[in-house]
Formats: C-alpha cells, sequence, structure tokens
C-alpha cells in the first residue's frame, strides 16, 4: 500500500529573497516549511532584489514558486 500525503498550500506564505529574482527567469526564497526553513526556485513578475520580503501568489510545482514583493 502506498501512503498519500497532502502537502500543504505555500500561498500566502510570507519569505524572504536569498538569491535575486530576475525578470523573466528563477531566483531563490526561503520560506518557513514545517517547523523550519526551506528554500525554493521563485519566479516573479518583476525583478526582487536579495533580501527583499516576499508572499507566495503560486505554487509551480513541489520545489518551486511564483512571488511577489511586500512593502
Amino acid at each position: 500500500m502506498t501512503e498519500s500525503r497532502t502537502e500543504p498550500t505555500l500561498v500566502g506564505t510570507v519569505g524572504h529573497v536569498s538569491v535575486p529574482i530576475p525578470v523573466g527567469g528563477p531566483g531563490e526564497v526561503v520560506l518557513p516549511v514545517r517547523g523550519g526553513n526551506e528554500h525554493f526556485t521563485a519566479f516573479a513578475d518583476e525583478p526582487i532584489a536579495k533580501h527583499a520580503r516576499i508572499v507566495v501568489v503560486e505554487s509551480r510545482s513541489a520545489r518551486s514558486v511564483t512571488v511577489t514583493p511586500l512593502p
């Protein structure tokens, strides 16, 4: 028998940029997940600088997200 595991959604999760996100390419963000911090590949509609606070607006796959900057 295989075990089915439902992953919590990352949409709405606030984190920060660890590798700058350019337009049209990936960067990297750190998000709080399961009591720790995990790194995810991140995409955005605008460039986002390193250390900027972001919020996840879409989960693209298990390890990549679309984000937008927070003011």
